[in-house]
């Protein structure tokens, strides 16, 4: 466990297995839906280095986060539901997908059965591809290149927006802010963003309904992550048509998206130029930005530490062999580290050594019990104050690379 940390693809196809490994270990990844569509996306390319496409896309599968992290709920639905009422925390937590409410083993809980994204990743880790991905894939590139940004940019320079009026993207995200938060006009602003999240016409009364018994607030305070959605997509059409960012280049359009997801993690990491210069302007005060290619340095040079472990120690698996990141020396990842997490690394040491044996085996049947248990509909279950376990169930491989993920003699049950 570790800082969540969003990432793009630009990120996790320059590292190498092992580099993947200690990322996955000493972070929790925010898997957003767009990594998951860009690689997806790959199917369709033509064959560069001699790969063909499904090899290039078993090589970024091979090195996806397995420990920990989770995929994240897509920012349409989450819209979606901000708009109608729902709550979407913006500090720092993954919003995840799915879950079913259970009762069982004297706990009551949700479950978080494997997702369909990362079971695809592992499916995709030795090359088995169905006709519907390929299609999918060639449907999304094709619908990438037919966005004309330039057009996009001329209607809205038509209206004035151009490198004198915004010489800055720090100005882009000024004037994007005044429009989707803007004190006038606010049931047309309202109105906007219901048609641009496309929310269907029976719901337009409640939302309206809603905003009336609210006071007719301004969208941030009505919606606030679909007003953080929205100013993100206004902002990116305002720098398109001043300039700033090319329009030559419809692939930014699906990288700007991954901002859509900045509220849910504590840093955002990409190798990518157009993050490096956009992102720090969505970021909280309490977030960073971190360049994927130092990191990328960072996690080999911890990579190169551990390897000086002899191969017998390294055997318990990396998630005993390193409960925190190299304490002596200067390390970018143990920087974050101190930054982020609230307990010290000797807490982290001693953990394990706390746990008595007979009660750490009482407590995994208990989980086991639970995570078998019934599954009730919502309105069965006990208020959310009555929420006691959650459990996520995760595909690990017990060897990644040159590392034992999981400890080497680790005996496996027989259903798994």
């Amino acid at each position: 466990m570790g800082p969540i940390a969003l990432f793009d693809k630009s990120f996790v196809q320059s590292l190498s297995v092992d580099e993947s490994v200690w990322f996955d270990k000493f972070f929790i990844p925010v898997v957003c839906p767009i990594f998951f569509v860009e690689t997806l996306a790959d199917l369709a390319k033509s064959p560069r280095s001699g790969r063909s496409p499904e090899a290039e896309v078993r090589i970024i599968a091979s090195k996806f986060p397995e420990m920990s992290g989770s995929p994240c709920a897509n920012h349409s639905d989450l819209c979606f539901h901000n708009l109608l009422g729902y709550d979407v925390v913006m500090d720092g937590r993954i919003p995840l997908p799915g879950g079913r409410h259970v009762m069982g083993g004297n706990r009551a809980g949700i479950v978080y059965d494997q997702s369909s994204e990362e079971a695809a990743f592992h499916r995709w880790q030795n090359e088995e591809f169905g006709d519907l991905e390929r299609l999918f894939a060639s449907q999304w590139r094709a619908n990438l290149n037919a966005i004309n940004l330039g057009e996009i940019a001329d209607v809205l320079r038509s209206f004035g927006v151009d490198q004198k009026s915004c010489p800055s993207l720090a100005d882009a995200k000024r004037i994007a802010h005044s429009v989707v938060i803007g004190s006038n006009k606010r049931f047309e602003r309202l109105g906007s963003a219901v048609r641009f999240f496309q929310l269907p016409q029976d719901m337009y009364g409640p939302v309206v309904q809603r905003w009336r018994a609210m006071g007719e607030p301004a969208l941030d305070v009505f919606a606030p992550y679909a007003a953080f959605v929205l100013t993100v997509e206004v902002f990116f059409h305002i720098a398109l048509a001043a300039g700033l960012i090319s329009s030559q280049r419809n692939s930014n359009r699906t990288d700007l998206g991954y901002l859509f997801y900045l509220p849910f993690c504590q840093i955002f990491i990409s190798s990518d130029r157009l993050h490096q210069n956009t992102a720090h302007l969505f970021l909280r005060e309490d977030q960073q930005f971190v360049w994927g290619i130092d990191l990328k340095a960072d996690l080999k040079k911890i990579n190169d530490y551990y390897l000086r472990i002899p191969e017998a120690e390294r055997e318990i698996g990396v998630m005993k062999l390193a409960r925190h990141p190299p304490i002596e020396g200067e390390y970018l990842v143990s920087a974050i580290w101190q930054k982020y997490m609230r307990s010290s690394p000797d807490h982290h040491r001693n953990l394990a050594g706390d746990i008595d044996p007979a009660a750490s085996k009482r407590l995994a049947e208990e989980l086991i019990a639970f995570t078998k248990g019934k599954t009730v509909s919502r309105d069965q279950f006990p208020s959310d104050d009555h929420h006691d376990t959650l459990s996520i169930t995760r595909q690990i491989k017990r060897r990644k690379g040159s590392w034992w993920q999981i400890p080497k003699d680790l005996p496996i049950p027989p259903d798994g």
